[in-house]
């Protein structure tokens, strides 16, 4: 099964009160084979994932290097991804630098969300998952990111824009 197929499959069975954006995604696969890509330019599917250690009541967030914002770990599926779900994990582990983050939901996303960029791409059409820190977890900053840091929740809105604070409100409804 290719990335794609997977990426259509994840949405079908997607459980979320997002039904039209979820309708929009799962229309972009139809209309553009090459819409899990960063190539293709009418928009591209990309894959995050909030990292969160519930028993500390924190998120760890990345100080994008490119945009200057506090965000959750995420980005581009690669070519080796076989799953949404992984291109998640893997984004989340790359960025955060944790060895044994676990997806929670069972890898299902935990919602959606669709942000314009700039050209020649216009649309990321981010599949957002949360991912579970093993305890005593250490993050190590990398290359993608200004700074790395743990956000208490309720600090996240004073640094985080509206569609990370959606995910982490999203993601205390599903723990």
């Amino acid at each position: 099964m290719s990335l794609h197929d997977d990426a259509v499959l994840v949405l079908k069975d997607c459980e979320t009160d997002q039904e039209e954006l979820r309708q929009l995604y799962l229309d972009h696969l139809v209309d553009h084979a090459d819409g899990m890509w960063k190539s293709c330019t009418a928009g591209h599917v990309t894959a995050s994932a909030l990292v969160i250690d519930p028993e500390r009541g924190r998120v760890l967030l990345t100080l994008h290097r490119k945009l200057g914002m506090w965000l959750q770990m995420g980005g581009h599926c690669e070519p080796g991804d076989t799953t949404l779900s992984g291109a998640a994990l893997r984004e989340a582990t790359e960025e955060s630098g944790i060895q044994g983050l676990t997806l929670l939901g069972a890898g299902r996303p935990v919602r959606l969300d669709r942000h314009p960029i700039p050209a020649p791409c216009h649309w990321h059409l981010d599949v957002q998952y949360a991912a579970l820190a093993p305890a005593g977890a250490v993050a190590e900053i990398s290359d993608e990111s200004l700074d790395l840091r743990w956000f208490a929740y309720d600090e996240v809105p004073e640094v985080a824009d509206t569609s990370v604070v959606r995910l982490l409100e999203r993601t205390r409804a599903v723990l």
